[in-house]
């Protein structure tokens, strides 16, 4: 996959997935408690990883592609 697809696809998940956080914090989504419980659990830690990976994942990437230093005596 390109980087650029790849980017596209994270933002537009990440957008995606805060919308619920907004009715959380701003509508009646927090008297729902399977809602919360979704939310807090799976969407926010989502978003977090999502933001994490489009910030530094270019830095995980580059450090999982790395070929390991074999030292020999």
């Amino acid at each position: 996959m390109k980087a650029a697809t790849e980017r596209k696809i994270i933002r537009w998940l990440h957008i995606v997935v805060s919308i619920p956080v907004v009715g959380y914090i701003y509508g009646p989504v927090a008297k729902i408690p399977e809602a919360v419980t979704a939310i807090r659990f799976v969407l926010f830690p989502l978003i977090v990883i999502s933001g994490l990976w489009m910030w530094k994942g270019h830095y995980v990437r580059k450090w999982f592609s790395q070929k390991p230093n074999i030292q020999r005596s």
